[in-house]
C-alpha cells in the first residue's frame, strides 16, 4: 500500500526530567519521534526518514515497525560514529526548560546521576557554521527512491544545508505538500537571503513565536507582517507556534488571518509539543485540504502530547477523545 506521509527528523537517546511524572532515562526521543506521535493520531501511513549510528539501538527501530510505522529511511551511519546521539532536557520549578547542567538537575530532584550520561555536553549553537551539515542530520542522498513520490513531508528542525537539501529533493512533485518547522540556529536576520531560497519550496512555515521574532529581529514587532513578508517568497500558509497562547495562521493564497486559542488541558510535559503540533498539521491538510482545519488538528495533538510523557503518549487517549477536541476547537478559532 503506498504511503501517505513522510516525515524527516531527529532520532535521539533521551534522558528527560519531566515537570511532573516520571523521569524517562535513555529513551527514543528527537523531533521525529515526537512528530509521528502527533501525526499517528489521525493516520498511521508513515514513512520515517532520519540517520543514527551504532549507539542507536536496533530494537527501538524494530518498535517503530511493529507500530506499522516504515523504517526502511532510517540510515544507519557507520561514519558518524563519533557523533553524541544522547539529548538531555530537565524543567525547572517553573517549567522552564533546560538542556544543560544535567549533573545540577539530577542533585536537585535528590536522583543518583546515570552513568550513561556521564561526559554528556549540550550542542554549543552559537558558534556553529550555519550551512554546516550535522552529521545526525537525516541527508538527502540516503532517502530510498520509492519515498520520492509520496505527497506529504514534513521536515523537522535540524541544519539548514541538509533542510534545504531536503526541500530540493522533493519539491518537484506538483502535487505534493512540503511542511517546514525551522531550527531556531539560523532564524535571524543575517540569514534572511538563503532562507528566502528554500522557502520558495515550502507549502507550510511552521516556526515558533521566539523564531519568528528572532528572524525579524529589528524590523518588526508585528506577527502578521512578518508572517505576510515570508509568505511574498513562497509558502502559502505561515503558522505561527505561541504555546500556551495556541497558534495564528495566515493563509497568504486566501489573504485570511485567523487566532485559534490552545486547547486546554492538565499540563504533565511539554516536550515536543510543537512538533506534535506539526504531525497533526499535516495529517489535517491532507484530509481537508483546509489550512484552518489543519491548524486544528495539530492543536489537538499537541493537546495530546502535553498530557503525556514520551512520543506516543498522543496515542494514549480514549477512543474518539481527539474528534471531540477537534469539534470543541472548531468553535474557538477566531478571524481577524
Amino acid at each position: 500500500m503506498p504511503l501517505t506521509f513522510a516525515l524527516a527528523g531527529k532520532l535521539t537517546r533521551e534522558y528527560l526530567l519531566p515537570p511532573n511524572g516520571s523521569p524517562r532515562l535513555d529513551s527514543p526521543g528527537g523531533n521525529l519521534l515526537y512528530a509521528t506521535g502527533g501525526l499517528a493520531v489521525w493516520d498511521n501511513s508513515i514513512a520515517l526518514i532520519s540517520r543514527v549510528n551504532q549507539d542507536y539501538p536496533q530494537e527501538w527501530v524494530s518498535d517503530l515497525s511493529e507500530r506499522g510505522l516504515d523504517v526502511e529511511g532510517i540510515y544507519f551511519d557507520s561514519e558518524s560514529k563519533q557523533a553524541d546521539l544522547r539529548s538531555f532536557i530537565a524543567y525547572t520549578d517553573v517549567n522552564e526548560r533546560s538542556t544543560s547542567n544535567a549533573v545540577s538537575h539530577f542533585a536537585r530532584r535528590g536522583m543518583t546521576f546515570p552513568k550513561s550520561l556521564l561526559g554528556y555536553h549540550p550542542k554549543d549553537e552559537t558558534v556553529k557554521d550555519l550551512r554546516e551539515a550535522d552529521p545526525l542530520s537525516p541527508a538527502a542522498r540516503f532517502i530510498p527512491k520509492e519515498y520520492r513520490s509520496i505527497n506529504f513531508l514534513h521536515i523537522c528542525p535540524f541544519d539548514f544545508t541538509s533542510q534545504s537539501q531536503m526541500v530540493n529533493l522533493f519539491k518537484g512533485g506538483s502535487n505534493q505538500t512540503i511542511s517546514l518547522d525551522p531550527a531556531p540556529g539560523y532564524m535571524k536576520p543575517t540569514f534572511w537571503r538563503e532562507l528566502r531560497v528554500v522557502l520558495q519550496g515550502v507549502t507550510a512555515f511552521l516556526p515558533s513565536e521566539e523564531e519568528m521574532r528572532s528572524l525579524f529581529w529589528g524590523e518588526s514587532h508585528d506577527l502578521w507582517e512578518m508572517a505576510q513578508r515570508v509568505s511574498e517568497y513562497g509558502p502559502q500558509f505561515i503558522v505561527i507556534k505561541r504555546g500556551a497562547q495556541g497558534q495564528i495562521l495566515y493563509d497568504a493564497t486566501a489573504k485570511r488571518r485567523y487566532e485559534i486559542p490552545a486547547y486546554s488541558v492538565r499540563l504533565v510535559d511539554p516536550t515536543g509539543a510543537g512538533d506534535a503540533f506539526c504531525g497533526g498539521f499535516l495529517a489535517g491538510f491532507q484530509r481537508t485540504n483546509d489550512p484552518l482545519q489543519a491548524v486544528l488538528h495539530g492543536n489537538v495533538s499537541a493537546s495530546l502530547k502535553l498530557e503525556g510523557i514520551g512520543a506516543f503518549a498522543t496515542l494514549d487517549a480514549m477512543p474518539g477523545l481527539a474528534e471531540a477536541r477537534l469539534h470543541a476547537l472548531k468553535e474557538m478559532a477566531r478571524e481577524i
